[in-house]
């Protein structure tokens, strides 16, 4: 849809109310959304994503005004907020006293993952709503990551309630996500802001997280975002009987080759990330291809939260921290 459906939306809205799974566009993917104060409705997302409930899950709200009602919101995280919502910047900040978000949320933690999604269907959804949602990835847990509807669909099938098409996803990379703890900014995953847009922003560099027992943040697993086939990084070309995605003049030609950006430009490589790994797969299995070769990604800017998605997509299926 290229305009908020009004009447999909309120139909989303009554279903989310009811306990319900809709999913919904944002800018970087699509989201399994609930009542993030539903302790029964975000059971629900944990069982049809078949996903660790010791995996913290992000609640998505229309601005800092309703952030407030949730989660202490500091100086610098009203700072960051006042920057970079709405977008794709996600804010780990301490629960507030009596805030009705689920405990299920954040996994026994004593913080709440936030961010206000820079989308239209969305917003519009959660103004309906009143209250947060619970949104991660409408997706199986491990897999790749939706972009559009149809990937939703293919992933959840009859699993949830409802699916609201805005698309593709614009950034189609998940969000940033960074802690924020008195004045230090402690990145957890790289993401659709670059990590040098907010150290220029704050004027200081932003520390990396130290490795933990269990995630503070969604995507922190070792293994995530995995396709069927398995993944060859830093290849320069393919070899015979693999699949190719490329990154610039590093390309090949057929059925089985895409490339992220032909310009490497990595505003479109990141767009086109997981809608190419779906692609690709997809050639794989009909192909009998058992590896998609990936190119080399530069890790400045936005390369940083591809080569995170890429390396995770690539790990032992299965692992942790």
């Amino acid at each position: 849809m290229t305009a908020v459906d009004i009447k999909l939306i309120r139909n989303g809205a009554t279903t989310i109310l009811n306990g319900g799974l809709v999913a919904v566009p944002t800018e970087t993917v699509y989201g399994l959304a609930a009542d993030a104060t539903n302790d029964q409705a975000v059971a629900r997302i944990f069982e049809a994503k078949s996903r660790p409930q010791f995996n913290p899950l992000i609640i998505h709200v229309t601005g800092a005004e309703m952030a407030r009602r949730y989660v202490a919101m500091t100086p610098l995280s009203k700072k960051l907020a006042a920057k970079f919502w709405p977008g794709p910047l996600t804010l780990v900040l301490p629960r507030r006293q009596g805030s009705a978000v689920s405990l299920l949320v954040s996994a026994g933690l004593d913080t709440i993952a936030v961010r206000a999604p820079n989308h239209e269907a969305a917003q519009a959804l959660i103004k309906t709503v009143d209250r947060a949602l619970a949104a991660p990835s409408a997706n199986q847990s491990g897999t790749i990551s939706p972009t559009s509807a149809d990937h939703v669909r293919q992933s959840l099938g009859d699993r949830i309630d409802l699916i609201v098409d805005g698309g593709p996803c614009p950034v189609g990379i998940e969000s940033t996500i960074v802690k924020v703890a008195g004045d230090k900014v402690t990145m957890l995953r790289p993401g659709g802001i670059a990590r040098e847009t907010i150290e220029e922003f704050l004027a200081r560099p932003v520390s990396n997280a130290l490795q933990a027992k269990n995630p503070e943040a969604p995507g922190m697993l070792a293994s995530h975002y995995a396709p069927r086939a398995m993944l060859r990084l830093n290849a320069n070309a393919p070899q015979p009987g693999e699949a190719f995605l490329g990154f610039g003049e590093i390309a090949a030609k057929g059925a089985d080759a895409l490339n992220l950006s032909k310009s490497g430009n990595m505003l479109e490589a990141t767009a086109n990330l997981f809608a190419h790994l779906h692609a690709l797969d997809r050639n794989a299995a009909a192909h009998g291809l058992k590896t998609i070769a990936v190119a080399p990604i530069p890790m400045e800017g936005l390369g940083e939260a591809i080569n995170d998605r890429l390396n995770r997509a690539a790990a032992p299926r299965g692992g942790t921290l």
